[in-house]
């Protein structure tokens, strides 16, 4: 079954086609290699005879037909020259010298290159030899041809073209059997990944893919995807807790509607009463109505479609909005709310969305800060980054819950009886990640201090 996966997979296609196009380059350099080396045997062989020939003409033109006859006898005698042929005819073509008995059947040519095998066997080579020479007609008739034995030449060339031929089905077959290894180690871990996949579809989110310790490409793939699994099982578990919360923040107030409503059904109706009666259902269903505005609105921003209104805004003119929106309420609970910094603090970005931003921050910080304190915003430049703070020096946030209070729903005060629900510093967080500033919460000693890091404004 694996075999037949590898074989079908597109992995091995790709091998296959990188070994043809390997195949045709290796080839292609064995050919050159092939053609140069018998190209340089043979031009070595070629000038050897050019040389030889030209002696021997140099000779006639010295010597005459006597002068020549004499020093093919002399090379004859020489040892050193028992490879080369020689062989001096007259117009009839009779043997004037030389140790070819007869002019060649197949040399037809009166003068150049010509190759043919011997009549009579070289001594030492065990059959007819194949010889290469060079031949002219002199003025009166006579023909010389000089000629050397290439048959280990010959045999030479065969031996290459043996060994690219080998080579070339060596390469193909060992690049055949990598390729099919590869794959099959390839789709070995692919179908680790697939089985582990339908594990989880069948089972749940607790299966994770093996590794197998080689700190390979696979096993970082493998690896980045179980940190995208538990990644998804902390998501998971998130939203059923946001269901959970969900359920039990909106019981409570629908709950007082039914009640409400069934005791004006049932009651005695009374103008004033009534009225009462029904302003506070009016109150519990606007919360519900809030709670699912705030999803909707952190949802619209984090799909980052809120883009289009970016453009140049200054912190402390929104800083300064804020304050004196909020300055009643701190002033009601007792608590100063002053405003520091820079006069000019540049950002680019989404001017009401940092205005609901900066303002849930100062309202959580005026609620949760200590009754008859301070909260101070700052707006300052660090390092060339728009920066700002909000202070107060209330009880602060204990440091195991600080990854926790962005979580949607997510409240310090676990049984959520107190006002509020838990979406306030959600919307922060998605209006941070919109416009790529980083939160940093830190202790104020007493209290907490929160700080948005913007980038600084285009160009």
């Amino acid at each position: 079954m694996l075999l037949v996966k590898t074989l079908t997979s597109s992995t091995f296609r790709l091998a296959l086609i990188a070994i043809a196009t390997f195949g045709v380059i290796v080839s292609a350099i064995f050919s050159y290699v092939y053609l140069s080396t018998a190209s340089y045997v043979r031009g070595r062989s070629d000038r050897a005879i050019v040389t030889e020939y030209s002696s021997l003409r140099d000779a006639y033109a010295r010597s005459g037909r006597d002068g020549l006859i004499d020093l093919i006898r002399q090379r004859l005698a020489d040892k050193g020259f028992a490879d080369d042929a020689y062989l001096l005819v007259d117009p009839s073509s009779a043997v004037l010298a030389g140790n070819l008995k007869a002019w060649p059947q197949a040399v037809a040519a009166t003068k150049g290159w010509v190759e043919f095998r011997a009549a009579e066997p070289s001594p030492n080579a065990a059959g007819q030899p194949l010889l290469r020479g060079m031949l002219d007609t002199f003025p009166d008739g006579d023909r010389l041809l000089v000629a050397g034995d290439i048959s280990d030449l010959d045999g030479f060339t065969d031996q290459i073209k043996t060994a690219v031929a080998l080579g070339v089905a060596l390469i193909f077959a060992l690049a055949a059997v990598a390729s099919i290894l590869v794959t099959r180690r390839t789709v070995g871990r692919i179908e680790a990944i697939n089985a582990t996949s339908r594990a989880i579809m069948q089972s749940g989110l607790d299966k994770r893919i093996p590794l197998r310790g080689t700190n390979d490409e696979w096993d970082r793939v493998a690896e980045n995807l179980n940190l995208m699994l538990d990644r998804i099982e902390t998501l998971m578990g998130e939203v059923k807790q946001v269901s959970d919360n969900v359920a039990h923040d909106l019981r409570t107030p629908l709950t007082r509607v039914r009640g409400r409503l069934e005791k004006a059904y049932h009651g005695q109706r009374i103008g004033e009463d009534d009225q009462l009666l029904i302003g506070d259902t009016i109150g519990d269903l606007d919360a519900v109505l809030r709670i699912f505005s705030s999803i909707t609105r952190i949802a619209q921003i984090e799909t980052q479609a809120r883009k289009g209104a970016f453009r140049t805004v200054n912190l402390v003119e929104i800083a300064g909005e804020v304050v004196e929106l909020y300055d009643a309420a701190a002033e009601q609970d007792g608590t100063r709310l002053t405003i520091a910094g820079e006069r000019e603090v540049l950002v680019t970005g989404d001017r009401d969305l940092i205005f609901d931003a900066i303002a849930n921050l100062v309202d959580n910080a005026i609620k949760h800060g200590r009754h008859g304190g301070q909260v101070v915003v700052a707006n300052e430049n660090i390092d060339g980054r728009p920066v700002i703070s909000i202070a107060d020096d209330g009880p602060g946030i204990p440091a195991d819950e600080c990854e926790h209070v962005f979580k949607r729903f997510y409240r310090l005060e676990h049984s959520r009886y107190a006002p509020g629900n838990g979406l306030g510093l959600s919307l922060v967080a998605a209006v941070a990640r919109l416009h790529g500033a980083r939160i940093e919460m830190l202790d104020n000693a007493p209290g907490l201090r929160l700080k948005l890091w913007f980038s600084g404004p285009a160009g």
